[in-house]
């Protein structure tokens, strides 16, 4: 008989506030950081495809450092882990303020800060999705729906503390708000079910990562991601300056990131709350997101007066906000609820590829091109053709209304029908464990 599963409420919620604050403070943080392209730019003389790193470095290292965050969390709890975390990202912020050449900054914020918001992500998520089950796709949307609401207040905000206080002064102010980290980290209390001891533990059959890399669907679920994310960060890096571009002044430009902003939060908690519902799969739902994002993008260059520009703004932050709460609600049905923390780690690290790379290749563009026509094209071309890779999941137009496109006879490691899923792959007790 399969263990009783998560209670889908109760302290459930309180978890569910304290990603929501992480999620906040990670994203809202990593989004303000278009903002200082033009103070970094003139402050060390670079061009915007070198300043493109700083932000690309601390997504990058987020993602990559996934399976990091993982492994210490099932080791020794979300919470510990998250409040190291919050406290790494408060110093690396702390430290890019005294940067003296723009290396400093790809070490300080992008390094540093970025493994600090590693070890937040990936075991404050995960805890959520230990806490439900049936609302697994809502809760988790309004959990990473605190990026959105934090964005949309700290863009105009980040501008005004650039103009006060400058860069230096700013990114001071950053690292003060990042260490809340450390606070909202305490509310992930560990939840023990009927049958586990208190302690965190090892647990007794560990997920193998190489079988998940044999994995098909999920491999290809990767790929597609690392597509998504080449293109899915270009606008929170660019679409300030871009609007600059057209004439904006600084408040106006950071205006439109905020408006797609709070779309994008919209968005989260609109497409989770969709998912529930019985009428298609969440492959179906993701790609559907995952197709008018990049369509979004696309049309970006056509945005030339400030209206335009917004409307596509908002366009883009509300299809944008959908994919996220499916994106991982998703690996579920893929690889199986109890290998969850482990495959949403690896998916992490591979995504910090196409991370990495897509907001540098922009910038550069800009910079070959004289503007950022290129730049968006190729952006919303990565997140389309990540979007079709979709279509070859198994199960995609077969599954049954919200299967979400599980198929186990596909996973060379799907736990055996009938046998107790606790003895497979336990959960960790003070950890994410089996979600």
């Amino acid at each position: 008989m399969a263990a009783p599963g998560p209670p889908d409420g109760g302290w459930g919620w309180v978890i569910v506030l304290g990603a929501f604050v992480q999620s906040a403070l990670v994203f809202g943080v990593i989004r303000s950081l278009g903002v200082f392209v033009a103070a970094f730019g003139g402050a060390f003389g670079a061009l915007a495809g070198g300043v493109s790193w700083v932000a690309s470095l601390g997504i990058a290292v987020l993602q990559l450092g996934g399976p990091l965050g993982s492994a210490l969390s099932t080791r020794f709890g979300a919470r510990p882990v998250v409040m190291a975390g919050g406290f790494l990202s408060g110093l690396g912020l702390f430290l890019g303020a005294f940067a003296t050449r723009l290396a400093h900054l790809y070490l300080s914020v992008g390094l540093l800060a970025g493994l600090g918001w590693a070890l937040v992500f990936t075991p404050s998520l995960a805890a959520v999705g230990r806490y439900f089950t049936s609302r697994r796709a809502l809760a988790t949307g309004l959990a990473v729906s605190g990026a959105s609401f934090s964005s949309f207040a700290l863009g105009p905000l980040v501008q005004l503390l650039v103009e006060a206080y400058g860069w230096r002064g700013a990114l001071l102010l950053l690292a003060a708000v990042s260490l809340n980290l450390v606070a909202s980290g305490a509310l992930l209390r560990p939840l023990v079910l009927p049958g586990e001891s208190g302690t965190p533990r090892r647990p007794r059959c560990r997920p193998k990562l190489p079988r998940l890399l044999r994995h098909g669907p999920f491999v290809r679920y990767v790929l597609a991601f690392i597509l998504v994310d080449a293109g899915y960060y270009v606008p929170y890096v660019h679409a300030v300056a871009r609007a600059r571009e057209l004439g904006c002044d600084e408040y106006r430009a950071a205006l439109v990131m905020s408006a797609a902003a709070a779309a994008d939060g919209g968005g989260r908690v609109f497409a989770g709350w969709l998912a529930a519902r019985p009428a298609a799969s969440l492959l179906r739902h993701l790609f559907a997101w995952a197709f008018l994002t990049g369509l979004a993008l696309l049309l970006f260059p056509l945005g030339t007066s400030y209206a335009s520009l917004l409307a596509l703004g908002l366009a883009y932050g509300f299809c944008a906000g959908a994919v996220v709460p499916l994106q991982f609600t998703a690996v579920a049905d893929i690889v199986g609820a109890g290998r969850l923390l482990h495959a949403i780690g690896l998916m992490q690290m591979f995504e910090s590829l196409g991370s990495l790379l897509g907001a540098p290749l922009a910038g550069w563009l800009r910079d070959v091109t004289g503007n950022y026509t290129a730049s968006f094209i190729a952006a919303g071309t990565f997140l389309v053709a990540g979007s079709l890779l979709l279509l070859t999941l198994p199960g995609f137009f077969s599954a049954s209304p919200g299967s979400g496109g599980k198929d186990e006879s596909h996973d060379p490691a799907a736990p055996i029908p009938g046998a107790p899923e606790a003895a497979l792959s336990p959960p960790v007790p003070g950890g994410p464990g089996v979600l």
